[in-house]
This record gives structure tokens, C-alpha cells and sequence, in this order.
């Protein structure tokens, strides 16, 4: 349903006597609301889905499609699901009224009508849908101002162009649970991209804190490995049960040409050699979080210029592919999409990857790419 207020409301009568429309038609219009017709259920869903009205009064006693089954066939359809109906009949026993209550309707007006009851039940459902949207609203616009406060805490690529890397980030919420940094570190710089579990709002705060253990454990006093197994038994003390971090963290140090890797229950980073290597860079290790005392497995190897290395989260095949993120199928895949890139130039290589491998339009997860040239 559409979170915008018309400036008139629409209401949309369904009824299969004449005359029971006209009267309603005529109460409502005069009152200032527009209006739509439906002489039976099967037409007057048609129209709500055409034209989705503020509020839908339905008769229940119609041949062929009942109103409780046009209620029940609304509230299965997402176009329809959330448009307030009150139902409008002659029957006034109990159990109706329960019935067409537990089937979704919101207000129940019995045959004789009086015109001002109707307009009252009207105006008053429609002053419950009208705060019942400003608090979407207004709820949406603080989780938009929650994704740009994070948004505004990852490192750009201008921020640090010595640091040579492009990335794309495509949270599916306004704030996301993925995470990456690009930071100096003792004669080089440090990446890591990271995947906070969950995909509820409460995961993009622990990005903020992720950012400080960072800044705090890198540089000349702590090697890679150091650096995550003191950010693990922070992580390990404050996390809530069943949340933990996977990350790839990569160190390049130009001056002495080497590559440096570690993987923390994280999907393998990708080496293309400028020569025309390939390497899968599987660096074993534990999640972050839930252990006080994990074990990593670090890698190494030689870089020339013009290599480039990607590190992704798995939202970037589980959402494109539909495969795991870890599958050999998928990487394979991942791989073929990134020699595909060579042509291309650094700051375009997220974007032309990620087009490569898109089957869906529908983002299911968060999902980052980043790519670092030596």
C-alpha cells in the first residue's frame, strides 16, 4: 500500500445492491471524500488493487463471492493486505462480527446505516491509518539519518588514494551489517572487510565500535595477527550470545612487496597477478566473538604493482547468485567476473563486477566488494 496521503481519501464501496452505493456515494462525497464502485467481491478486489483506496466498505452478504471471502482474499494479496476494511450488512450476531474481526476487518457498521455513523467509523479508521503512516515515516527517516551516520564513518577512496582501492557497499537495510576499513598501518596500509551476523538494525551499531578497536590496535606495536585477536576478546566479552563478526583483513606493505592475509571464518580473498596469476587466498580461522581464544591462520605472498586483490562479503554471490558465498561454484564464478575487470579501471572494477554477476534485482543481503591494487 502506498505510504504517500492523497489529498482527498479514497474510498472504495463494495456492494451489490444500487442502492446501498448511491446512498453511500453520495454520503461520502459530500462529506468530501472521493470515491470508487464494485458491484461484487472478484471486481472490487480488481479495482483496490488498481487503485489502492485509504479504506474499503464491504458489504458480506453478496451472490457468488462473499464478503468474508473477498476480506480473505485482500488480505493474502500485498497490494491489498494493508487498506482498512469495515464491513457494512445486515448481519449483527456475534459470530459475524467476530468472524470478519479475525479475518482482518477494522470496524463492523450494521444495515439500517446512519449516515453519520458511517462517516464517524470512516474518518475514524482513516485518522488511525493517517498517524499509523507518520510513524513509518518518521520512523524510516531516523533510520536513514542511523545509514548515513554510518555510511559517513567508512573510508572513501579519496580519503586515502596512496592506499589504491575502489569498493561498493549495498546494505539492504538503510543500515547494514557489513562493514569495511581502509586504514595506515607500519609501512603500508591495512584492509579488512567484515560481516556482522544478523540482519536487524542492532548490528549496524556495533559497526561504530568495530571502527575504534581498529584504530586502536593497528600500527608499528601490533602485527595482523595481534590486531584481531585483541579486537576477538573485546568482541568475546561484549557481544550479545549469537552474534559474532567474520572479516578478511589484508595488509599490503609496498616497500617490501608483501601481502599479507588473514581470515576469520570469512570467504577466501581473491589474488589476480598482473601477469596473469590466479590465487584463491583460503586463510583458515576462527569467527570472531564467540571464543575467548581463536586460532588464525596467516598467509603470505608476493606482490608486484598492478596486482589487485578483492575481498568481498558473501551477500555479494548469496544476493547475486542465490549460491553460498563460500561455494566452489561461486567463487568460481566471482573469479571469472574479476578477470573480466582487468581492462577496467580500479574505480570502475566494483561496479563492472558486480553487474557481471547480477541475476536479481532484489538485494538480499548486505554486500561489499572491495578492490586493492599494489
Amino acid at each position: 500500500m502506498d505510504t504517500a496521503p492523497r489529498d482527498t481519501p479514497l474510498i472504495l464501496i463494495i456492494d451489490d445492491d444500487p442502492t446501498n452505493r448511491l446512498i453511500l456515494d453520495r454520503i461520502l462525497r459530500t462529506s468530501g471524500f472521493a470515491v470508487i464502485q464494485a458491484e461484487n467481491g472478484t471486481a472490487g478486489r480488481k479495482k483496490a488493487r488498481l487503485a489502492t483506496p485509504d479504506l474499503i466498505i464491504l458489504d458480506i452478504m453478496m451472490p457468488g463471492e462473499s464478503g468474508f471471502e473477498t476480506l480473505q482474499q485482500l488480505k493474502v494479496d500485498t497490494m491489498t493486505s494493508a487498506i482498512p476494511v469495515i464491513f457494512l450488512s445486515a448481519l449483527d450476531d456475534l459470530g459475524s462480527k467476530v468472524r470478519g474481526f479475525e479475518l482482518g476487518a477494522v470496524d463492523f457498521v450494521t444495515k439500517p446505516f446512519e449516515p453519520l455513523e458511517v462517516l464517524a467509523r470512516v474518518r475514524i479508521n482513516l485518522k488511525v491509518v493517517q498517524a499509523y503512516r507518520i510513524v513509518i515515516a518518521e520512523q524510516a527517516a531516523r533510520l536513514r539519518q542511523i545509514g548515513e551516520a554510518q555510511q559517513a564513518m567508512l573510508t572513501k577512496p579519496e580519503d586515502h588514494p596512496e592506499a589504491r582501492f575502489a569498493v561498493s557497499y549495498e546494505p539492504v537495510l538503510e543500515a547494514g551489517g557489513d562493514y569495511y576499513d581502509v586504514f595506515p598501518v607500519s609501512g603500508g596500509f591495512g584492509y579488512i572487510v567484515a560481516d556482522i551476523s544478523g540482519h536487524d538494525l542492532k548490528t549496524s551499531f556495533i559497526t561504530s565500535g568495530i571502527k575504534t578497536l581498529l584504530r586502536q590496535n593497528t600500527g608499528p606495536l601490533f602485527t595482523p595477527m595481534e590486531t584481531l585477536t585483541t579486537i576477538n576478546k573485546v568482541l568475546h566479552t561484549v557481544l550479545p550470545q549469537g552474534t559474532f563478526l567474520t572479516a578478511t583483513y589484508a595488509v599490503i606493505n609496498p616497500g617490501r612487496n608483501l601481502l599479507t592475509i588473514l581470515s576469520a571464518g570469512h570467504p577466501p580473498a581473491i589474488f589476480l597477478g598482473v601477469n596473469g596469476e590466479v590465487e584463491i587466498l583460503r586463510a583458515e580461522g576462527d569467527i570472531l566473538g564467540p571464543f575467548a581464544d581463536i586460532f588464525l591462520n596467516q598467509i603470505s605472498r608476493p606482490v608486484v604493482a598492478g596486482d589487485r586483490i578483492f575481498l568481498y562479503t558473501d551477500g555479494l554471490l548469496d544476493t547475486h547468485q542465490g549460491k553460498s558465498g563460500t561455494s566452489s561454484t561461486a567463487i568460481r564464478e566471482l573469479i571469472l567476473a574479476c578477470e573480466a575487470s582487468r581492462p577496467d579501471p580500479l574505480a570502475a572494477c566494483p561496479e563492472q563486477i558486480q553487474r557481471r554477476l547480477t541475476t536479481s534485482p532484489k538485494a538480499k543481503d548486505d554486500a561489499v566488494l572491495m578492490v586493492v591494487e599494489v
